[in-house]
């Protein structure tokens, strides 16, 4: 058999493939698929999405005109063969890498990126504001609109609003459901392809329009009946009633691996005559076409570099427990000591650690999807019944359920418990994923507890405190990654309510840090000490309520007070500004420095050169310290000579 000419090297855009066979775009799905591979395994990243979406991709590139077309991926997790085939392969390969390519579409990287995300659920209304814009606009040629979304995706609330309202609209727009919960099976084959190529067709939409204007003319009773029958016969047949309902022409389900079958429904649906939005529902499986993939439980959603091989991921050397981990491990201690202990996440299991509490207590956790503002109020709702619900959300994604945790859940002073993931900065994900804001949109909150432990045996403390408030809400953040290596209690012991420490004492300056940046603090301390300065170091352990005394205590007696925390300004550092101002500690000629994260995004990186770029390491808190003190770091720190 001859060795066929590679394809991918000659398609550098995607109008480059738009004269190819179908069976040389075949060949291209091979060989991106490959690429796709190679990929991963040298950068890491969200591969199983990815391969899940190849042939798909690979289409609707082929068919529509992008970029003049607009192409919308939800999440952002399967968009690696999209950046390939529009221009970005020779950068491929910094995927999520210090000053490479994103993780995630991004408007400013590309022209094929008309919308970012990292978010799910986000494309349909998206899509739709760029078909109404476009029917705003009366182009002479109206370009197509297409969102692709996952079916985990919705799941989410947001999804259905979107659809409906495009629904009542009838702005163009194709929506791709991409299936990979559903298997590809007899259902999903030949019949299905042929039905699905059929009601697609110009001249079955053309006489479903005719049928639909005749319709009019008979009496409204009449009308409505005609086409609730036309609409559920379809519907019953192809599954899509839902959707119908909502106002979308369904057809489906196809194979999304099948390019026999994408290509001609796509086709047919580009060139339809007819007004309205589509839906096409395609079915894929994720890890597509990778052994290790598709068989492993997680179809390596998300990965670390790995041996193509073998499938077999890089392993970092045995080193401390994740946060997440004690998480979960603090977590079922207390849930042994209170059968009225539940755990709610939204989609991330794996991810939140609750995948082992599910283990020890399966009829006590409860995934909702992703669906984060029903999680919330679902965890209320347990609440008011005498559960002690904790609900172990990301920072990032908790801004999503934010009005039912101010209306829901604060406004009732119900007992929920918020773990609150990944706070911080978080590496490869970058600025979508960094939870960077919880400290400023729950600190606003009445009567709300928020922690923030420093370390993994303190965090043990901080789900025990958590466990034991039952009369308000309550928060505790903690980082991704792994703890510090300190010994863990087999229970953690609860906190006075609003009450931190003094881990060292000195005269001069000040440091009082909220979670884990605590570490850099006391390097910090050592630091000035050498140079001359006593220095004292607290844990403030709570944002809200403030340690008032502790704060107190620290500004009688030192010149400079310096705040540390992960978060953007308006969080701790602006909490305990408040304080002092009310008091009149800024009167005494107080010095304050609060040290937060930058009014920046800050993009992928390692979390310890996000670390460095923000500002937040032991070598800023020395230079704010010493310019505080009236020293101008770099220069007069050279002349002070080390105690």
């Amino acid at each position: 058999m001859p060795l066929r000419t590679p394809l991918l090297d000659r398609v550098k855009i995607p109008s480059d493939m738009r004269n190819l066979s179908g069976e040389q775009l075949r060949q291209l799905a091979d060989e991106l698929r490959s690429e796709t591979i190679d990929t991963v395994s040298v950068t890491g990243g969200h591969l199983g999405s990815s391969l899940g979406v190849v042939e798909l991709t690979v289409a609707i590139h082929a068919v529509f005109d992008t970029p003049r077309d607009r192409l919308i991926w939800d999440v952002g997790h399967q968009t690696y063969p999209h950046k390939i085939l529009t221009g970005r392969r020779d950068r491929i390969r910094t995927l999520r890498q210090p000053g490479g390519l994103s993780g995630f579409t991004r408007r400013s990287e590309s022209e094929y990126d008309p919308f970012g995300a990292a978010h799910s659920s986000t494309s349909i209304s998206a899509g739709l504001g760029m078909a109404v814009a476009r029917d705003l606009k009366k182009e002479a040629d109206p370009r197509h609109v297409i969102a692709v979304i996952g079916d985990g995706s919705m799941s989410a609330g947001m999804a259905y609003e979107a659809m409906n309202n495009a629904g009542a609209m009838k702005s163009r727009l194709l929506v791709v459901l991409n299936d990979n919960d559903m298997s590809i099976a007899p259902p999903v084959g030949a019949m299905s392809a042929y039905l699905s190529r059929l009601i697609s067709s110009r001249s079955f939409m053309s006489l479903r329009d005719f049928a639909a204007r005749m319709a009019k003319r008979f009496p409204r009773p009449l009308e409505r009946t005609a086409r609730r029958a036309e609409e559920y016969a379809r519907g019953i047949l192809t599954g899509g009633t839902l959707f119908e309902e909502l106002g979308f022409y369904y057809v489906g389900p196809i194979d999304g691996h099948n390019l026999d079958h994408l290509l001609p429904v796509l086709r047919n649906i580009r060139d339809s005559d007819s007004t309205g939005p589509v839906l096409l529902h395609v079915v894929t499986q994720k890890g597509k076409g990778y052994a290790p993939a598709e068989a492993a439980g997680d179809k390596l959603h998300a990965t670390a570099k790995f041996n193509v091989v073998t499938g077999e991921q890089s392993k970092a050397p045995p080193g401390p427990p994740s946060y997440t981990n004690v998480f979960a491990k603090g977590l079922i201690a207390e849930a042994e000591a209170n059968p009225k202990l539940v755990a709610v996440t939204a989609a991330m299991p794996g991810g939140t650690g609750l995948e082992k509490f599910a283990a020890k207590f399966p009829t006590r956790m409860f995934d909702v999807g992703i669906a984060e503002q029903h999680a919330v109020t679902f965890a209320a709702g347990m609440a008011t019944e005498g559960m002690a619900p904790f609900c172990a959300i990301y920072s990032t994604f908790l801004q999503r359920g934010y009005d039912q945790l101010v209306h829901d859940v604060v406004l009732q002073s119900l007992p929920v418990r918020f773990a609150m993931d990944r706070a911080g900065l978080v590496g490869a994900d970058g600025a979508t994923h960094a939870g960077a804001y919880d400290l400023s949109y729950l600190g606003c909150l009445p009567r709300m507890v928020i922690m923030a432990p420093s370390d993994e045996a303190e965090l043990m403390h901080a789900v025990a405190t958590a466990a034991a408030i039952d009369d308000r809400p309550s928060a505790l953040r903690y980082p991704r990654g792994e703890g510090l290596g300190v010994a863990l209690p087999e229970r953690g012991t609860p906190w006075e309510i609003g009450k931190g420490r003094i881990l060292r004492e000195g005269s001069r300056v000040a440091i009082l840090a909220l979670g884990p940046r605590l570490v850099d603090a006391l390097k910090a301390a050592d630091e000035l000490a050498a140079r001359g300065f006593s220095t004292t170091v607290a844990d403030a352990r709570f944002m809200k309520p403030l340690d008032e005394a502790l704060v107190g205590q620290l500004v009688h007696h030192h010149e400079v007070l310096i705040t540390l925390e992960e978060n953007a300004s308006g969080g701790f550092g602006a909490a305990v500004a408040h304080y002092l101002a009310w008091t009149g500690a800024f009167d005494s000629g107080l010095k304050f420095r609060p040290m937060a994260l930058p009014d920046r995004l800050i993009d992928h990186n390692t979390q310890a050169a996000q670390l460095i770029d923000a500002g937040l390491t032991a070598n800023d808190i020395v230079r704010h310290a010493l310019a505080a003190l009236g020293l101008q770091a770099l220069h007069d720190l050279a002349s002070i000579p080390a105690q």
